[in-house]
């Protein structure tokens, strides 16, 4: 099953967030946010950080 981030990046979007914010705020490297960008699996830890930072 292939991973997609859609959703993701629309979210951003919608909350007028660049991915440099989501980095510098959630506290991931640059390597995990260009995984994310090839939509390639990072780990559980990377997403819980997205979320947190997400849902405020």
């Amino acid at each position: 099953m292939a991973i997609r981030y859609n959703k993701l990046w629309k979210l951003l979007i919608d909350k007028e967030m660049m991915k440099k914010d989501l980095r510098i705020q959630s506290g991931i490297t640059t390597n995990a946010l260009a995984k994310l960008g090839k939509n390639e699996h990072v780990s559980t830890q990377i997403l819980e950080k997205i979320c947190r930072v997400l849902v405020v």
